[in-house]
């Protein structure tokens, strides 16, 4: 068994390796010289038989690619114990810790200083493991939060979005958003991302038969989340089946704690699939006329099929009380209360074009003010409050 695993083209380096595990280590060591940061889960194809204990990142393995190896590993092994060797200055310190990195070594470390780095790494991997063990039985799935409206243009993304930042605040790397907009989502320009990878890829039989090549598609956002994006082109949409996103996100679900799904415009099959693996709605609706109409009919439609999500949550979203509508009028032609108000602002509009979601920014805004509120109704510890009101009357200003 590899107990071990180094990745460096330095073949000194590796020398040293070996010579502090000979008569003192127990396990194996398997070298690769290079492993493709946006597909890691080839690492563990190649690998006998069980997973190892601990990752090295050493010399010559470019400082981008060990941090992105680091972190996504960190998120799918949770207990593996990763070394990076590099220079320990405070910049790189701070880089490395973020990325899930246990240890620094230097990269003219002897091999007496690797093998203490090595018994150490051990132990914490033991320690971590254990923990693991007692804690799995009772891990939960993490929430799908689906954000739906039967109309376009309420801004329904930036409301997903900025759900997403806003969790991967509370819950770092452990949060992902899901574009399941297929022929026109816009999750990868609200988040500024250029995608590697979509959701093609990430319905694809070997990420659907394996998580951890599932969890290399996915693209790591600055705001500590992670984020599926909708395909290239609308022809690659048709490809993709109801089917396929039901277990798309049921994977999701076992791996984060949240997973924020941006749906399509109106009640698609897709969107239905998803609805369906869902713990809480978002319905969304602007403060016009065909907007209300619109989600009246859909939770109408919802009501007769009898799928109805384990919590629903209505947000008003671009609320103006000179509007000519009041809360009483939208709630009366939706049959449901307004849980949340978030009203038109020119910060969420400026940030939402340059692909910068609002609650990255940390702005001091009234939209902001809502928008945080919409976050907090995720947050265990807001629904486990005693005499917690889940629809409470909204003002719109």
């Amino acid at each position: 068994m590899s107990r071990f695993v180094l990745i460096t083209p330095n073949a000194d380096f590796d020398s040293r390796v070996r010579l502090a595990l000979a008569g003192s280590l127990p396990g194996g060591l398997q070298t690769f010289p290079f492993v493709n940061p946006s597909d890691p889960g080839e690492l563990f194809a190649k690998l006998d038989q069980q997973r190892p204990e601990v990752l090295i990142l050493g010399p010559d393995v470019p400082v981008d690619d060990a941090l992105r190896l680091a972190t996504i590993f960190d998120v799918q092994l949770s207990e593996l114990s990763i070394i990076l060797v590099g220079e320990p200055d405070p910049d790189f310190l701070l880089l490395a810790m973020r990325a899930g990195i246990r240890d620094v070594l230097s990269p003219h470390a002897d091999a007496a200083q690797i093998r203490v780095m090595l018994e150490r790494a051990c132990q914490s991997f033991a320690s971590k493991n254990r923990s693991a063990a007692v804690q799995q039985p009772d891990a939960p799935r993490g929430l799908v939060i689906g954000v739906f409206s039967p109309k376009g243009g309420v801004g329904k993304t930036t409301i997903a979005t900025n759900i997403a930042i806003g969790l991967g605040q509370v819950a770092p790397m452990s949060v992902v958003i899901v574009d399941l907009d297929l022929q026109f989502g816009d999750v990868a320009s609200g988040l500024y991302l250029h995608p590697e990878h979509t959701v093609t890829d990430a319905v694809s039989s070997a990420a659907s038969h394996d998580s951890l090549v599932l969890k290399a598609f996915l693209t790591v956002h600055p705001g500590n989340i992670y984020a599926l994006c909708a395909p290239r082109s609308p022809e690659e949409a048709d490809n993709i089946t109801p089917e396929q996103v039901t277990h798309l996100l049921g994977q999701l679900a076992e791996q984060f704690q949240y997973v924020i799904v941006d749906t399509a415009p109106g009640l698609p099959e897709v969107g239905l699939a998803a609805m369906e693996q869902c713990t809480d709605i978002v319905w969304v609706t602007a403060m016009d006329v065909p907007s209300i109409r619109g989600l009246r009919s859909g939770l109408e439609i919802l009501r007769r099929l009898d799928l109805q999500p384990e919590t629903r949550h209505v947000v008003l979203n671009l609320a103006d009380s000179a509007s000519g509508l009041s809360v009483q009028d939208v709630e009366a032609t939706i049959g449901a209360p307004v849980d949340i108000s978030i009203p038109r602002s020119k910060a969420v509009a400026f940030s939402t074009n340059r692909g910068i979601p609002v609650l990255q920014e940390g702005r001091k805004d009234p939209a902001v003010k809502g928008l945080r509120q919409l976050v907090e109704r995720f947050d265990p510890a807001w629904r486990a409050r005693a005499k917690r009101k889940l629809h409470r009357r909204v003002v719109v200003q």
